[in-house]
């Protein structure tokens, strides 16, 4: 096959379908392929293009779309060499390129002769698709459109030079692979390790969407832009009082920062055993990771907090300066202490030491944000703020009088009991 003479993009060939397309395109540029060969494969090509189509919501020419998705995961030594900071090797810049020649030629692929020269019927379906500008399975409908416009761009490049241009200013501006087109990801521990995989359905909060709290998000602010522009910075611990925006400052800095590089890799409790095979797995990339734990406490028998301590500080291995740990608890000091850590017992001889284990976890967050639940006028001006902005046509009296009753039947006065009861008046509409 042509693709035998891949170099960098040699993984491709592993794709079951791509396969099957190369084969049809080199079927057609021989006269001593089958006919019968070739029309099945190109049915067996509409079939697999349109099932794609549906798992990662492509649309347009599903044949370059397809072999533009390819490209853009790939994570080879060039794509990654592109990635945030952009490619500055003439040696693999090259390589690409003689790829890039290859893989052009199957791209731009007239369909039309399977149509005309092998009676393959179907193939309008594939070349001009437009079913699938929804919800996808795989990527979130930004992403996507990525896809299919530089699907649109390569059909259009002259020659390979220009291939790789447009493909490596992709890279640069976008990433690549899972890590460049996404923004967030969850661990999955499997038969073979922690693996890292996309969340796909994200809130798209704002900072501005958080109503007050401005010291202490401009604390978490200053800290993530430190991080960004590889200065010293530290670890955050955001503690406080429930429903309060904790986790909501974390998911918009996210958002805020997703374009200059940021991503976040959400980890629970009973997977801090996954915590150094997770680090080792982005530490080599030119991103900048947050790892998120969100709700982090513990009890008095849960001993996993000691790996969080080895990783954060305190083992051989230093944490890569492209990596940092964002956690939020109810807690200030993320285990539970009781009255008895505070003197001796028949049990321990050194009550001190245990007080001592119990706050040394959270002695390592070099940065503390405290968000305590408003007062009473915060809470009024929260509801009235959120009301204002669903366009709530309420007598000010009325909604604060409306407000007042719900906050003392629902856990008290926060941000999330204001935003729930602005939801349930929005559904008494």
């Amino acid at each position: 096959m042509i693709t035998d003479q891949l170099i960098l993009y040699r993984n491709i060939n592993n794709n079951e379908l791509f396969r099957d397309m190369v084969a049809v395109y080199e079927g057609c540029l021989s006269d001593e392929s089958s006919s019968t060969r070739i029309r099945d494969l190109g049915f067996r090509c509409i079939y697999g293009l349109l099932d794609a189509a549906g798992s990662k919501g492509l649309y347009g020419n599903l044949w370059q779309a397809y072999i533009t998705d390819l490209l853009v995961n790939d994570e080879n030594s060039y794509s990654k060499a592109c990635e945030i900071t952009g490619n500055d090797s003439e040696s693999l810049k090259l390589a690409a390129e003689m790829d890039f020649k290859v893989i052009d030629k199957i791209l731009k692929f007239d369909l039309t002769i399977l149509e005309e020269k092998y009676d393959v019927a179907g193939i309008s379906c594939i070349s001009h698709f437009d079913g699938n500008k929804g919800k996808s399975i795989n990527y979130n409908s930004r992403i996507r459109d990525r896809i299919c416009d530089m699907s649109a761009i390569l059909s259009q490049v002259s020659n390979e030079i220009e291939f790789q241009e447009e493909l490596s200013r992709f890279y640069k501006e976008y990433g690549v692979g899972r890590f460049g087109l996404h923004k967030a990801f969850r661990v999955e521990h499997t038969s073979n390790g922690a693996e890292i995989k996309p969340i796909l359905n994200i809130k798209h909060v704002q900072l501005e969407d958080l109503v007050g709290y401005e010291i202490q998000k401009a604390k978490l602010i200053e800290n993530t832009e430190a991080f960004l522009k590889g200065k010293p910075c530290n670890n955050c611990l955001l503690y406080g009082d429930a429903g309060t925006g904790k986790s909501t400052s974390i998911k918009a800095i996210m958002n805020r920062y997703y374009q200059d590089g940021l991503r976040i890799i959400e980890l629970y409790n009973h997977q801090f055993k996954d915590l150094q095979s997770v680090i080792s797995q982005v530490k080599s990339r030119n991103y900048k990771f947050i790892i998120y734990m969100d709700d982090l406490s513990f009890e008095d028998f849960e001993t996993e907090y000691k790996y969080l301590k080895a990783v954060i500080e305190g083992g051989l291995e230093k944490k890569p300066d492209n990596v940092v740990i964002y956690a939020t608890s109810n807690r200030r000091h993320l285990i539970k202490e009781s009255f008895s850590d505070n003197r001796e017992s028949k049990d321990e001889l050194h009550a001190g030491d245990t007080k001592q284990e119990k706050i040394s976890l959270s002695a390592r967050f070099g940065v503390n944000i405290y968000y305590p639940s408003p007062e009473k006028k915060e809470f009024q001006n929260i509801v009235l703020e959120l009301a204002r902005r669903h366009g709530i046509d309420m007598d000010q009296d009325t909604l604060l009088l409306e407000a007042n009753k719900w906050e003392l039947s629902h856990y008290g006065k926060s941000g999330r009991t204001a935003q729930a009861f602005i939801d349930n008046l929005l559904g008494k509409e």
